[in-house]
C-alpha cells in the first residue's frame, strides 16, 4: 500500500509540536496543545459538541471491525454506570494467528527512526483530539465519570500524558549518536579506527491492560511510549471499559496504515465475559513489556510472574494529608471538599486519610479542636454537594458494586462525621451516584489501623486523630513505607513542621503537595510538569512520565565497522 502521509509530511506538520513537547519537559512549565474547552472543538476538521455525540451515537449497538488477523468471533457486554448498555462489540482475537502477525511489521517501524515514530504517534493524537467530543462520551459511558471530567481527563489531559511519553521516548533515543568515528592513538603506529551505528531496537511486543476509571489517561502512557520506541502494542482493555481504548486502536491502525507501515503494530485484545486473558497474555514469550494499572494483588503477581517482560506497574496505596495548621482555613476546607469529592473519589490520588492532631491546629480563625475541623470539613462537602445538579456533575457515577460496598461498610469503621447520600441524576436514573461519608477514627485505638492501613477506594475519608504533629509524620512517614502513596498533601505554617513531612516523602519517595488553598488539588497532575507517581514506593514502580518510564523499553545495538 502506498503511503498517503509522507515523512516529509508528517514531520513539517508536527515537528513544531514535538519541539515544543521537548522544551516543556526540560522547563516544566504549563503547556498543551489540547484544548480543554468543549467550544475549542469544530473548527479544522474536529468534531463539535454535537457532532461527537452523534459520534458516539452512531457507535451503539455496532461491530467495531478492526480488520485484525486472527479474529475468531466477536466480544462485547459494556454497561454504563449510568445505565446505558452500549451493545458494542469487538474481535476476539485468536492470539497464536496475532501475535505472529503483530510482529511482521516490526522491523520497518524499527528502521523508520525516532522522529518518523514520533511525528505517527503525535498524529494519531491529533486525529484523536479531533475527536475529543466522541472520546468523551466513550469515556464517561465506561468509567462513570461526569461528562466534563471525562471531556478533559480522558480527552486533552489523557491526551498531554500520550506525547509527553512520545517527548521522553525520542528524548532516550537521540541521547545516543547514529554514528560515530573511533579513532585510538597507537604511538608509531597507524591508530585503530572504526566507524560504529548505534541503533535503538525494541524489546518487542508490548501489553498494556487497561482500567475501568481512567482507560485513556492511565492507558496512553504506556501505548504511546512503547509504539514511539518501536514496539509493537497490544491493547488489552478491562471489560468495563473497552470503547475507548477500541477507538483509540481503531485510529492508530488507520495513521499508521496511511504512513506506510504495517497497522498490526496496533492491536486490541478484547475479551470473553469472565475469559480473563491478561494473565494468560502476560506470560506469553513474545510479550516483552507490560504496563498495567489496578489492584495491588494483580500487579504483585505481574511482577512476580511475567519474568520475560519489563513490567510497569500503577497499584494501589493509601493516600495521606497532614493537617498541622493553616493560615486560610476556608481554602483549605474548599479545597479538601472539592479533593474528596471529585469523582467520588474513585481516583488513585484522592486523599484517604486526613491526619490531624487531637488537640486541634491554628488557623487564621483561632484554634479549631479536632472535633471542630472534622465537622467544618463535613459542612464543606455538604455545601459543595448541596445543589443535586453541581452534585452530579463533580461526582459522575459509581463505577462497580464493589466500590458500592466499601462506601457502605465505612460507615461501621467508626463514628460517621458526614453519611454519604444518595442522589438521583435525572438525565441517567440508572446511575448510582453517592456522597462521600467520612469517618472519624483514634489512632490510640487498636482497632483503627485495621481501618486507616487499607485502602478504600471510593468515597471514603478517615479523620484519624493523632498525639502530635511529629506523630503524624512518623504515621505518614510509616504509610507511604508499608502502604504507598501516589500523592500526599500537607497543611502546616511551621516550617519545622513543613520540613519534616518534606524529608519524609524525599526519604520514602511520595509527592508531596503543600498548602493547596486554591484551584489546585492534591490529586490532580499535570502532564510536562507533574510527575504523576514515584515509582519509589509500593504505590507503584514507575512514574508518568520521566526518562525511567520509557528508556527500558529499546535497547542499543551497536555495529562496529573498521574504517
Amino acid at each position: 500500500m502506498a503511503a498517503e502521509l509522507t515523512a516529509h509530511q508528517l514531520i513539517a506538520q508536527h515537528r513544531p509540536t514535538l519541539d515544543q513537547a521537548l522544551e516543556a519537559i526540560r522547563t516544566r512549565a504549563y503547556w498543551s496543545p489540547h484544548p480543554e474547552h468543549p467550544k475549542a472543538y469544530g473548527d479544522n476538521g474536529s468534531l463539535d459538541a454535537a457532532a461527537g455525540k452523534a459520534a458516539f451515537d452512531a457507535l451503539l449497538g455496532t461491530r467495531l471491525d478492526l480488520g485484525q488477523p486472527g479474529t475468531d468471533g466477536w466480544t462485547g457486554g459494556e454497561t454504563s454506570p449510568y445505565g446505558l448498555e452500549l451493545g458494542v462489540t469487538y474481535p476476539h482475537a485468536d492470539l497464536d494467528v496475532l501475535l505472529p502477525a503483530m510482529r511482521a511489521g516490526q522491523k520497518a517501524w524499527r528502521d523508520a527512526g525516532a522522529e518518523m515514530r514520533a511525528v505517527v504517534c503525535v498524529e494519531i493524537l491529533k486525529r484523536i483530539s479531533d475527536r475529543t467530543h466522541e472520546f468523551a462520551h466513550a469515556v464517561m459511558h465506561t468509567s462513570g465519570q461526569a461528562f466534563m471530567m471525562a471531556f478533559q481527563a480522558g480527552g486533552p489531559h489523557a491526551q498531554d500524558r500520550g506525547l509527553e511519553a512520545v517527548a521522553y521516548a525520542y528524548v532516550e533515543q537521540v541521547r545516543t549518536p547514529d554514528t560515530a568515528e573511533w579513532t585510538k592513538p597507537q604511538g608509531k603506529r597507524d591508530p585503530l579506527a572504526l566507524t560504529k551505528a548505534f541503533k535503538p531496537v525494541p524489546r518487542g511486543i508490548a501489553l498494556v491492560i487497561g482500567c475501568n476509571t481512567f482507560p485513556t489517561w492511565n492507558g496512553y502512557p504506556g501505548l504511546f511510549a512503547s509504539l514511539a520506541t518501536g514496539n509493537a502494542v497490544l491493547v488489552k482493555p478491562h471489560p468495563r471499559a473497552v470503547l475507548p481504548l477500541a477507538l483509540t486502536v481503531q485510529v492508530a491502525r488507520q495513521v499508521l496504515a496511511e504512513a506506510g507501515f504495517d497497522p498490526n503494530l496496533v492491536t486490541l485484545a478484547a475479551e470473553r465475559p469472565g475469559e480473563g486473558i491478561a494473565k494468560t497474555l502476560a506470560v506469553r514469550p513474545e510479550i516483552r513489556i507490560i504496563d498495567y494499572t489496578g489492584s495491588t494483588a494483580f500487579g504483585d503477581w505481574l511482577e512476580a510472574n511475567a519474568r520475560q517482560a519489563q513490567v510497569y506497574t500503577e497499584k494501589a496505596g493509601v493516600n495521606t494529608v497532614l493537617v498541622e495548621s493553616t493560615d486560610d482555613y476556608k481554602g483549605m476546607l474548599s479545597n479538601l471538599a472539592f479533593s474528596l469529592s471529585l469523582y467520588s473519589g474513585q481516583m488513585c490520588t484522592t486523599p484517604q486519610n486526613l491526619l490531624i492532631p487531637r488537640d486541634g491546629i491554628t488557623t487564621d480563625e483561632g484554634p479549631k479542636s479536632y472535633d471542630e475541623v472534622v465537622a467544618d470539613l463535613a459542612r464543606s462537602v455538604d455545601g459543595l454537594l448541596g445543589d443535586d445538579a453541581r452534585a452530579n456533575a463533580l461526582l459522575g457515577a459509581i463505577v462497580n458494586p464493589d466500590v458500592k460496598a466499601r462506601l457502605e461498610a465505612a460507615a461501621g469503621l467508626g463514628e460517621v462525621a458526614l453519611a454519604s447520600r444518595e442522589i438521583s441524576n435525572p438525565d441517567f436514573p440508572g446511575a448510582t451516584v453517592r456522597t462521600p461519608v467520612i469517618v472519624k477514627l483514634d489512632d490510640a485505638k487498636p482497632d483503627a489501623e485495621a481501618a486507616y492501613m487499607s485502602e478504600c477506594f471510593g468515597p471514603v475519608s478517615f479523620a484519624v486523630a493523632v498525639d502530635s504533629a511529629s506523630d503524624a509524620v512518623e504515621l505518614l512517614r510509616r504509610t507511604i513505607r508499608d502502604k504507598g502513596a501516589m500523592t500526599v498533601g500537607a497543611y502546616t505554617t511551621s516550617e519545622e513542621v513543613e520540613q519534616a513531612v518534606e524529608e519524609a516523602c524525599l526519604e520514602e519517595c511520595a509527592q508531596l503537595s503543600l498548602n493547596l488553598t486554591g484551584g489546585v488539588y492534591v490529586n490532580q497532575t499535570a502532564a510536562f510538569s507533574d510527575f504523576h507517581g514515584s515509582g519509589g514506593n509500593a504505590a507503584a514502580n514507575a512514574a508518568l512520565c520521566d526518562g525511567a518510564f520509557v528508556a527500558n523499553r529499546f535497547r542499543v545495538v551497536e555495529v562496529r565497522r573498521e574504517a
